[in-house]
């Protein structure tokens, strides 16, 4: 029992740490600033809200496993300022992500934040790749964590036998997510397919192949 409270307090302080130490978004220019998702005022980041409440700085969802039925066995479920619109200018986000076995968070980049990961349960193999195409990988278990640089290609996967869950921190309060093979195959509207063969050297039909698994993303 006491380590699974270890275990939590150390994920849930692991982004405050994070983002004292810099964050990707500006600074903010006074105490609070609670995202008005509502407004139709388009600025970077949102407007502020006039009135606000204790709840608007508070989240429970990262405290229950969330459901692996589908195609990667993964499912992310994200603290960010849409979900807890008092994050909003201070820079600071966070995410839970369970992992069936097999699971994968296939590559993927954020933009605008470095990420931090802490195993909460479960094994998984993790990595990331530079701009000079360097591998950088680690096998992690329960109670020590890995950082994804901002902006580089990174991945997760459960290869073990059991699932698997981490806490992720972010310095940012929304970091964006970009799929590698969404963003090139399921864009709208699409890549034109010549693009694509070119750069990964396979044909047309391949191409076609790959975008049909795609094609929800194409349609959205």
């Amino acid at each position: 029992m006491a380590t699974s409270a270890y275990v939590l307090m150390i994920s849930m302080m692991m982004p405050i740490f994070l983002a004292s130490f810099v964050s990707a978004d500006p600074d903010l220019l006074q105490d609070v600033c609670v995202a008005d998702l509502a407004s139709d005022i388009k600025l970077n980041g949102f407007p502020c809200k006039s009135n606000i409440t204790a709840d608007n700085f508070f989240f429970a969802g990262l405290g229950k496993a969330a459901l692996t039925n589908n195609t990667f066995g993964a499912t992310v479920t994200p603290a960010f300022v849409q979900q807890v619109p008092g994050l909003n200018t201070l820079g600071v986000a966070m995410a839970r992500i369970d992992y069936a076995p097999g699971g994968l968070n296939p590559p993927h980049t954020h933009p605008r934040a470095t990420e931090i990961v802490f195993v909460l349960t479960g094994e998984l193999d993790v990595g990331f790749i530079t701009t000079a195409n360097k591998l950088f990988t680690k096998t992690i278990k329960m109670g020590e964590a890995f950082t994804f640089p901002r902006g580089l290609i990174h991945f997760q996967i459960n290869n073990g036998k059991v699932p698997a869950a981490v806490i992720a921190g972010f310095n940012s309060q929304l970091p964006g997510t970009q799929r590698a093979a969404d963003t090139l195959f399921g864009s709208s509207p699409a890549v034109e397919d010549v693009v694509l063969t070119k750069a990964f050297q396979i044909g047309t039909k391949e191409v076609e192949k790959i975008k049909s698994r795609f094609a929800p993303m194409n349609k959205k």
